[in-house]
Parts: structure tokens; C-alpha cells; sequence
């Protein structure tokens, strides 16, 4: 009977938008209304949401800064998930007497800048040494990966996480230790060895004829070596790049009259469509002289 009338008498006294005894991040926002939480959270965390947090990454003090690293928390999704009327018996009658509850901070977390933000608190010393190829003087120069140190992104998330909110909370700034462990590269030996028979040296083994609507303009091995690049993809295949800005550079305006016939219309020829030919015919080898190697623009006419 006396609980029916203290479970009564919370629900009648209780009209605020968040209810009495609810705390977030150690702030007290219950009986407030939702404009008035806000106000309180936002207050209490100024400071810290842009302070950087401090690391340890394998026995060396870092820092990382929340905004580049995508951290923030979202003190309206946090007044709104506290608010509306808690039913719950225990929870009516305990804010009779002073109890409390705790209402679940809202996290803003971008993946990918906290990706790119983990990936580099190694420092220089700890960044990726993946293999790769180069050219000079017109000759695929190989260059092979070595073994490099770098934080488990996916398992120091949480960790960061974890740490942006406690501190948000407590106002200690703890040093969050995280460990940077050996990794492998993604492009090894073995990859740099496949790009450099299939791709690199066939790229640079002679002269290369780019041609379009009865325009011909030549390229030597000094030339393609300036052009073409090699990147690692995420599964670690090395994949060959055509630096168009530098490509459109080289021909200049010899191709200012010539189209493309994609099917729908006529479009004007562009560094796309050079590089597209380029590419195809950069994979076979020049053929001995006075044959010559031609990376034809299909579809392309003058005027």
C-alpha cells in the first residue's frame, strides 16, 4: 500500500522533461528541461570534448586530438535518450529519496578519421613500409617492404573510446596505453617481383604511341616513368596509377579537335580516355623496330 502511494506521489512531482536523479557524464541534469540539460552537459564538457587525450603508444607519450580523430559527443542525443517518463517502480520511488540513475552518454565516433588519426600516432619511425616500384631514367627501380610497428587499430577503438568519455566524465586526463606491435608489410617481395614482370618493366621497354583521331603523339621511356606510379591497395596487390594532370601536360593540345563516340553521343576526349588506351598498351612489351607500340583511343575521330 505505501509503495502504491510513493510509486503515486514520484509520477505527480516528477513533471520535467529529463527525470529527477538522472546524471550524465557526472552532471546532475534531472528536473531540468531538455533545453536546460543540454545547456548543463555542453558546459561540463567544453573544456574536454577538444582537449587531446594523451597515449602511451608503446612506452612513448602521444597525443591525440579529438576533432582529427573524429571524437565528440552528442550532448542533445544524450538529453533526449535521458528523457520522458520513467515508469519503472523502483526508479519512481528511489528519486523520491535521492537516488539516482545514469543515462548513457551519446558517442559521435567517424571510423574513418579515428582509422587514419590510430594509423599515425606511431610517428614517422612506425609508418607503413610497403613495397613499391619507381622509375628513373626510364627503368623500373624495385623497392621491397620491410617489417614495420604500427597500433592494432581495430582492438585500441574501444580503448580510445572508452578513455574520450571517462574523461568527459571525470575531468582526469589518463594516459591511454595502447601497444604498437610488428606488422608485416601488405605489398612483400613477392608482389613487388609480380608488378615489376607484368606491369613496370613491359611499361618501360620501349617507346609508347598514343593515338586518336588520326593524332599521334609519342611518349619515350623517360616520359612513361614520369607518368605512371604504383600504389598498394588495401588487399596489398600493387596497383599501376596514370598521373593524368602530368599525362594532359605532356600531349598539350594535340588532341583539342578529337571525340569520342561512347554510344549515347559524341563527348570530347579527355586525359581519361588517353590514359585508359595508355594503360591497356603499357602491359605488352614495345616490339623491336620499326614496329612500333600504339595505345589506340577507340572511338575517337577528329572534329
Amino acid at each position: 500500500m505505501l509503495a502504491g502511494v510513493a510509486y503515486g506521489a514520484g509520477l505527480l512531482l516528477d513533471h520535467a522533461d529529463v527525470p529527477n536523479g538522472t546524471t550524465a557524464l557526472g552532471v546532475d541534469i534531472g528536473g531540468a528541461t531538455k533545453e536546460e540539460a543540454v545547456k548543463k552537459l555542453d558546459a561540463a564538457v567544453q573544456k574536454t570534448r577538444n582537449e587531446p587525450l594523451k597515449l602511451t603508444v608503446d612506452g612513448k607519450e602521444q597525443t591525440l586530438v579529438p576533432a582529427k580523430a573524429g571524437l565528440n559527443i552528442d550532448t542533445q542525443a544524450t538529453v533526449r535518450d535521458a528523457s520522458g517518463r520513467d515508469y519503472n517502480p523502483v526508479s519512481v520511488i528511489s528519486s523520491l529519496f535521492g537516488g539516482t540513475r545514469t543515462a548513457k552518454p551519446a558517442m559521435i565516433t567517424d571510423d574513418e578519421k579515428l582509422d587514419v588519426a590510430l594509423k599515425a600516432v606511431a610517428g614517422p619511425a612506425g609508418a607503413a613500409k610497403d613495397g613499391s616500384i619507381t622509375f628513373e631514367n626510364g627503368k623500373a627501380v624495385p623497392h621491397y617492404g620491410a617489417p614495420y610497428k604500427a597500433v592494432d587499430v581495430k582492438a585500441s577503438k574501444s580503448k580510445i573510446e572508452q578513455a574520450y568519455l571517462d574523461r568527459a566524465a571525470t575531468g582526469k586526463n589518463t594516459p591511454v596505453v595502447l601497444a604498437a606491435v610488428e606488422q608485416q608489410p601488405k605489398a612483400g617481395k613477392a608482389e613487388v617481383d609480380r608488378a615489376l614482370k607484368e606491369m613496370a618493366e613491359p611499361a618501360v621497354s620501349g617507346w609508347v604511341y598514343l593515338s586518336a583521331g588520326g593524332v599521334e603523339v609519342p611518349f619515350s621511356q623517360r616520359s612513361i616513368g614520369e607518368l605512371l606510379t604504383f600504389t598498394a591497395a588495401p588487399d596489398g596487390k600493387l596497383q599501376p596509377v596514370i598521373d593524368l594532370a602530368k599525362l594532359e601536360e605532356k600531349y598539350g593540345h594535340a588532341f583539342d579537335n578529337v571525340s569520342i563516340d561512347g554510344g549515347a553521343g559524341k563527348v570530347k576526349m579527355t586525359p581519361q580516355h588517353a590514359a585508359a588506351a595508355m594503360m591497356q598498351a603499357l602491359r605488352q612489351p614495345a616490339p623491336p623496330a620499326p614496329q612500333k607500340r600504339v595505345a589506340k583511343v577507340e572511338g575517337a575521330t577528329r572534329g
